[in-house]
């Protein structure tokens, strides 16, 4: 490494990657490297995560001090030459929504496989604004990875092209790649094969939020667990319903409706019963569809227009839902400053 061509102390890039949902969602056998094949529709939605990458003269000594601020409770811990602060309004530090510092950190791990390749890598400092609820289906992980692999690549100059930093998000996990795309795409193997998707129309959606998470590797397992109960023999997807991409062209939002689909859905509500009331509290207030995000439990719920969703979102909230209106597609991890001090 050479340090003499390292970022000066001081200079941050900050950069903001989109949460997801899942308007088509196939999962097929389980496969030997211990991941389901999958055929999706990947859809990036406006509820950013964040991530600053600060460069710093050296890694600094701090490990578990916790401090409040205005927007909630704020983490920092260091991991090797990597110091990483956590803030947001979807952060919980307690309990099993706690979002670890370490090597089990997305963002950390993205920081470190960065580092690797970038022989101007130095010490750096990671803020990580949290939006995207925590285990709620929506790939705030992921988003954070993207996130922290775009930073960290400018912060360090490292010359790598987009496609050479798509493959490093591919080996984070199957999700990665897709916050560094953004906007609609079609994944298929676990995920991680992705085509873009036209989508030229927003579409708009109300996002209920819950206050549990649902650890996809669980949600998958039930998902296995009820087929075989069921004597289902699951099919390796080969693609995502035409009419989906169809309805997604036309931007309309009555023909998505009809063919929404998450095969963990029923495994997603089987391990949070209370989920299926909020799905049908969507349908009640006049979403024109409603279904769990991902692995959840996050439920997403598509309306007609802007109107529509903003009006969704006042009558749930008003029955004490934590909601929220959103649209989509927007683009992928995005740069959105690079300052020096």
């Amino acid at each position: 490494m050479n340090s003499a061509r390292t970022s000066p102390p001081g200079r941050t890039v900050r950069v903001r990657a989109p949460g997801k949902i899942n308007v088509f969602f196939r999962v097929g056998p389980l496969r030997p490297d211990g991941y389901h094949s999958v055929a999706s529709l990947y859809l990036a939605v406006s509820l950013y995560e964040e991530i600053s990458a600060t460069s710093t003269a050296a890694p600094g000594n701090t490990r578990g001090n916790t401090v409040t601020s205005a927007s909630g409770r704020v983490n920092t811990a260091k991991d090797g030459n990597i110091v990483v602060r956590l803030k947001g309004t979807a952060l919980n530090s307690e309990g099993p929504l706690a979002v670890p510092l370490d090597e089990r950190n997305l963002a950390v791990r993205a920081a470190r496989l960065m580092a690797d390749v970038c022989e101007n890598a130095g010490a750096v400092r990671l803020e990580i604004t949290k939006r995207v609820p925590v285990s709620g289906g929506m790939g705030g992980g992921s988003a954070d990875a993207a996130a922290a692999l775009l930073a960290c690549e400018k912060l360090w100059d490292s010359g790598l092209s987009r496609e050479e930093v798509s493959h490093l998000a591919a080996e984070l996990g199957a999700d990665v790649p897709f916050g560094l795309l953004g906007g609609a795409a079609v994944g298929l193997g676990v995920g991680d094969e992705l085509t873009p998707a036209l989508a030229p129309s927003p579409l708009h959606w109300v996002l209920v939020q819950a206050d549990f998470g649902l650890p996809t590797p669980e949600v998958f397992r039930q998902l296995d667990r009820m087929r075989m109960a069921d004597g289902v023999e699951p099919v390796v997807p080969g693609q995502v319903d035409p009419a989906v991409l169809a309805a997604l062209r036309a931007g309309d939002a009555a023909a998505l409706a009809a063919v929404l689909t998450n095969d963990l859905q029923p495994a997603a509500v089987a391990l949070a019963p209370q989920l299926a009331d909020v799905l049908a509290a969507g349908k009640q207030h006049g979403a024109l569809a409603t279904l769990v995000s991902g692995s959840g439990p996050t439920i997403a719920m598509l309306a007609a227009d802007e109107a529509a969703a903003l009006e969704l979102a006042g009558k749930l909230a008003a029955e004490g839902h934590n909601c929220l209106a959103v649209h989509g597609p927007v683009h992928g991890a995005k740069i959105v400053s690079d300052v020096s001090r």
